[in-house]
């Protein structure tokens, strides 16, 4: 005789709620889009009102790199087109602090290597409709060789409560924090003077044996000034970074020019825009 067990309705509703969410969860990121030596994919934030977090995840081959913003002395940054999305307003890419490697050229590029999120802050064109992120990305992997790559993920936002929240808030962590000279953060920029037309000396103060490390980027990326370098000799107490002016634009002007500067600490990094007088 075959006996039947009633299932309690609260029961029913609790498998299905679960089966749900995990049918929602499992939207939170996008398949991977492989190739010889990397991947990547989107990542969905938890939906709440018109601003969303994003992200997009890089996987890299050990021994191979991808580049920052500004890809250093060699090297292709990555590029991004969203205008494909749906209901989407505007997409700012939140990019963490790169690290600094041989070029194999005796230069230096700057980048990523074995994995990194670039957080994404998403506006919608309206809170109440779905949003679906289009990503048509370029950007170059290279080992010693360097490989051009084509990928179109897409994702749509759609969780309440992202399995991808933690992930993306530590890659927020790793994105320089905005600062100003001389705020007195446990590493910052004291001081960016000119000296005379041909070079840039920026004062660091931090930590004694602190490892930090100092971009710089111009106006445009027509600009393509040189990594600065720790100068000798600097005064006590401080980490001096110099830096010739080369590179810039033809018909271009140093003096008065808006530079970016990303500076790396071991813990924390920090942006400083300024104005070179």
């Amino acid at each position: 005789m075959i006996t039947f067990v009633p299932v309690r309705p609260a029961l029913i509703a609790a498998l299905f709620a679960l089966f749900s969410m995990s049918a929602v969860r499992a939207d939170d990121a996008s398949p991977w889009v492989s190739e010889s030596h990397s991947a990547v994919r989107l990542l969905a934030g938890s939906r709440s009102g018109a601003v969303l977090l994003g992200g997009i995840a890089f996987q890299l081959q050990p021994g191979w790199k991808t580049y920052w913003r500004s890809p250093g002395d060699s090297g292709v940054p990555p590029r991004f087109d969203f205008s494909k999305s749906d209901n989407v307003e505007a997409v700012t890419i939140l990019w963490p602090a790169p690290t600094a490697f041989a070029d194999g050229a005796g230069g230096t590029s700057l980048g990523y290597k074995s994995s990194v999120v670039l957080p994404l802050r998403i506006v919608a064109k309206n809170a109440d409709k779905p949003v679906t992120l289009r990503a048509a990305i370029s950007y170059a992997v290279c080992e010693k060789l360097c490989v051009p790559v084509e990928a179109a993920p897409e994702l749509t936002f759609t969780s309440v409560a992202s399995t991808q929240d933690s992930a993306l808030a530590a890659a927020l962590d790793t994105v320089p924090v905005p600062a100003n000279v001389g705020d007195p953060n446990p590493i910052t920029i004291r001081d960016v003077v000119m000296r005379g037309d041909t070079e840039v000396w920026v004062d660091v103060v931090a930590p004694p044996a602190s490892k930090v490390s100092l971009f710089v980027e111009g106006p445009t990326p027509e600009w393509a000034l040189p990594i600065p370098k720790r100068a000798p000799n600097a005064p006590e107490g401080v980490q001096r970074f110099t830096f010739p002016l080369e590179g810039l634009p033809q018909g271009a002007h140093a003096e008065g020019a808006a530079l970016k500067f990303t500076l790396v600490g071991p813990d924390k990094s920090y942006e400083f825009n300024v104005n070179l007088n």
